[in-house]
């Protein structure tokens, strides 16, 4: 005699409530990430022009207006419009000068709920990241 194993009683699966749970976590996920990658990807930009622009060997020669100006056409041809020339702060104390800039990124979510990112980039690597107040 052979035995029949007894039926499941529970259902295996995700129901209807479930599936809307998981559905609103992954809209919301995705509509951060359609809110911050843009962020991050002109923060790497920034960053990638204050880098080249430190590893110029004619740095130490160029006044803060021509600094401000090369950022400014590098800005333009990179797609940056956070970060102006005017926000830079340029440090001659250490003989070399430093080109930093600390800004902030700010992007309404939902109704009065707006998400707020802080950036900093500098030409010096070891540039601990300032302060936004």
């Amino acid at each position: 005699m052979t035995r029949t194993p007894p039926m499941q009683s529970q259902q295996r699966g995700l129901s209807m409530i479930g599936f809307l749970f998981v559905a609103a976590v992954l809209v919301a996920i995705a509509m951060l990430a359609m809110k911050l990658v843009p962020a991050y990807i002109e923060y790497f930009s920034v960053k990638k022009i204050l880098a080249t622009m430190g590893q110029e060997p004619d740095l130490r020669s160029k006044s803060n207006g021509e600094l401000r100006s090369d950022f400014a056409k590098r800005a333009n041809t990179g797609y940056v419009t956070v970060v102006k020339p005017e926000h830079l702060t340029i440090d001659r104390s250490g003989g070399t000068p430093v080109i930093s800039a600390d800004y902030e990124f700010r992007t309404k979510l939902f109704g009065n709920v707006s998400l707020v990112v802080d950036f900093s980039a500098s030409t010096d690597p070891s540039a601990a990241p300032a302060q936004i107040e």
